[in-house]
């Protein structure tokens, strides 16, 4: 019979990490994401084995032999890290990702909102910072229902699945008066911020872009180019709640869009509304699937 010493398992596989932190800085992070799932295992086999009462056992005597932050709250995360994500759905573990990273979306809660996470870190590459940022401002929240609902198999593969609302717009200059016309300057002030509300893949093109229908000329307050989507994106900006007449002013701009810049390899024009208030009444009537209404808040 083998007799394992999980507690001198865990405390050589912790000094190694250290050591190895000091050594080789350019993979510690994944290291150390490595260590800590491996000592989660450990720590839950033994729990398993010797009780609960063995996680302040081991951080009592690991503060004392190896170092201060192996506290019980930490031993626990490791332990929790292991549970979550030995699953098969979160079999693919990233070592891409920092330890921080892990605690974040260990803290959620939430399997679903876990996994957007998760995913959004991988494959745009998001900082740490930028995770806490887009927690904080409850990105996950302000999905559309629909998406919140997607289970962890299901991909998410249109524009409109990845739009908040509401949208968050920035003022850095702290305008109380906001016309569409100061709403406009606040978005192209971080353009990069709002785009990243709308969601992935979005590049901008112009702000007032000029359109000749008939005789009168016309001004897109914002033209974008979605490159996942491979399409043209057409941004009203209302400070108003959502009126009928904005549907049909979108509609239009769109139409000329996919009429004069579209070429035959390109999706259609998408039109997205960004309005101060819902008006679900308004949408229910709209027959253009093509047209996506969000709300703004300013921040």
């Amino acid at each position: 019979m083998i007799i394992i010493d999980y507690y001198n398992e865990i405390k050589e596989r912790l000094i190694n990490n250290e050591i190895y932190s000091k050594v080789k800085d350019y993979s510690k992070e994944r290291h150390k994401v490595i260590t800590y799932f491996e000592i989660g295992k450990l720590l839950y086999v033994a729990g398993n084995k010797y009780g609960e009462d063995i996680i302040g056992n081991y951080s009592k005597r690991l503060i004392t032999e190896v170092g201060k932050k192996y506290s019980t709250r930490t031993l626990r995360r490791m332990r929790q890290f292991y549970i979550v994500f030995h699953n098969e759905k979160w079999s693919t573990l990233s070592t891409k990702l920092t330890w921080s990273h892990y605690v974040e979306f260990l803290s959620l809660n939430d399997d679903d909102k876990m996994f957007y996470y998760l995913n959004i870190s991988i494959s745009n590459n998001i900082s740490i910072r930028e995770l806490r940022e887009k927690i904080k401002n409850k990105e996950y929240e302000r999905l559309p229902e629909k998406t919140r609902n997607y289970s962890l198999e299901k991909n998410i593969s249109k524009i409109e699945d990845y739009i908040k609302s509401p949208i968050i717009i920035k003022n850095s200059f702290g305008i109380s008066d906001i016309s569409e016309k100061v709403l406009q300057r606040l978005i192209l002030e971080d353009i990069s911020s709002f785009m990243n509300e709308l969601g992935e893949g979005f590049s901008f093109i112009d702000n007032e872009y000029k359109i000749k229908i008939g005789e009168r000329y016309n001004y897109i307050d914002l033209l974008l180019y979605n490159i996942k989507y491979n399409c043209y994106v057409v941004v009203e900006l209302k400070i108003t709640e959502l009126k009928k007449e904005h549907i049909g002013q979108i509609e239009t701009y769109m139409n000329y869009i996919d009429k004069k810049l579209k070429r035959i390899d390109h999706d259609k024009t998408v039109g997205i509304i960004i309005v101060k208030k819902d008006n679900n009444f308004i949408m229910e009537y709209c027959s253009d699937s093509r047209i996506i209404k969000t709300t703004y808040k300013i921040i």
